[in-house]
């Protein structure tokens, strides 16, 4: 995928990040995304909080330790040759 998001912070820093994997569970959807392009980088799994009448998504950074872990399982089965850590 090409797709990037740009996650701003409270104080208005912006960081690029490139999105790797879409799931959806729960009714919820996640992104995988990486902060570099390729090879090694800092991974997020963001959580869509948007409304669903939302014309754009509004993504949060998913915090929750168990949600993490059920998470990047569900997305290392999507990558195969991805290992989350």
């Amino acid at each position: 995928m090409d797709e990037r998001i740009i996650l701003t912070s409270d104080n208005g820093e912006e960081l690029v990040c490139y999105v790797l994997e879409e799931t959806r569970v729960a009714g919820c959807n996640y992104v995988l995304v990486a902060d570099a392009a390729d090879g090694d980088g800092e991974c997020y799994i963001l959580k869509d909080v948007s409304e669903e009448s939302s014309p754009e998504a509004v993504y949060e950074i998913v915090e929750d330790e168990r949600e993490q872990q059920y998470l990047a399982r569900i997305f290392e089965e999507l990558l195969e040759d991805v290992d989350i850590r």
